[in-house]
């Protein structure tokens, strides 16, 4: 009898035992740690995305680490990280690669449009610059382009807009877009190549700063010059508009699909356009008259 009953308990405990080890093993979305992925040129909008996580899930720490964007997409593929920010356009062989060590169909989770933006020193007498200008001085030995470095997604950018291959472009780099602007007074002949969120927060004063010591080029297309507003990021018209996006390797409901959904959602879409970058899920705003 004895026996018996120090069996069955040992059965009981066994069962609590695995149930519990399952519950710590299921996903959750509002508890738990992780890192992102993001290039240097869109780490605002995602800091700011965090912070916005981590207020509304008290129990979940996200960290955000820059790394170039080329390099952040190999660390998904191999499992390193479970979500990084991407802005170009991944070509069919990369989507294919993607769905087949990651298991996952490819679904880019879209929320913010930003742009690549054209600078010069304040004082430069240079007021805007065209789309033939940017084609021809790629391909120029002068290098008069200055990027923030091989593999990072403004060149990538550019380089697809232009239809080449990063490797076949010509330019100078200074590495961070902060530094382009802050070094940039030291080559008046030279055009800074920057992302928008590095200093499109509307009330920032570091953003203020960054932008007091800069003209910003609109970009000639077709006959007709194109600034980085709100209207021409929503409607694509200004040529470097680019769509940012998240990707995952998790395939169930964790913490990287919670928070892709949150930044996807009208709080996270609020967050974008307090950066200063056109959200890209819009919300209709009613106003009840009485």
């Amino acid at each position: 009898m004895k026996n018996s009953i120090k069996i069955v308990m040992l059965f009981l405990i066994s069962i609590i035992v695995v149930s519990c080890k399952k519950e710590e093993k299921s996903p959750s979305y509002h508890k738990g740690e992780m890192t992102i992925l993001t290039d240097e040129s869109f780490k605002s909008v995602t800091e700011a995305l965090a912070e916005g996580y981590m207020i509304n899930y008290p129990e979940t720490k996200i960290k955000v680490v820059t790394k170039k964007e080329d390099l952040g997409f190999l660390d998904l593929l191999n499992d390193k990280a479970r979500i990084v920010v991407m802005s170009r356009d991944l070509s069919p062989e990369e989507i294919k690669t993607y769905e087949e060590q990651v298991d996952l169909k490819f679904l880019p989770a879209r929320f913010a449009a930003d742009a690549v933006v054209f600078v010069v020193p304040k004082d430069s007498p240079k007021e805007s610059i065209s789309m033939k200008e940017i084609e021809q001085g790629m391909q120029s030995d002068k290098k008069e382009f200055i990027f923030d470095g091989v593999n990072s997604s403004n060149l990538n950018f550019v380089a697809q807009k232009l239809k080449k291959q990063p490797k076949d472009l010509k330019f100078s780099i200074i590495s961070g877009n902060k530094n382009i602007i802050e070094e940039l007074n030291k080559y008046p002949d030279k055009i800074g190549v920057i992302g928008l969120n590095t200093f499109s927060r509307p009330y920032d004063k570091e953003s203020e700063e960054l932008r007091n010591m800069v003209k910003i080029l609109p970009v000639e297309s077709n006959g007709r010059l194109y600034t980085t507003d709100f209207e021409n990021l929503r409607k694509m018209n200004y040529p470097f508009t680019r769509i940012l996006y998240f990707l995952t390797n998790e395939g169930n409901f964790n913490i990287a699909n919670g928070f892709i959904r949150y930044s996807c959602t009208q709080l996270g879409q609020m967050i974008v356009q307090k950066e200063g970058l056109q959200p890209y899920n819009l919300y209709r705003r009613e106003v009840q008259m009485r």
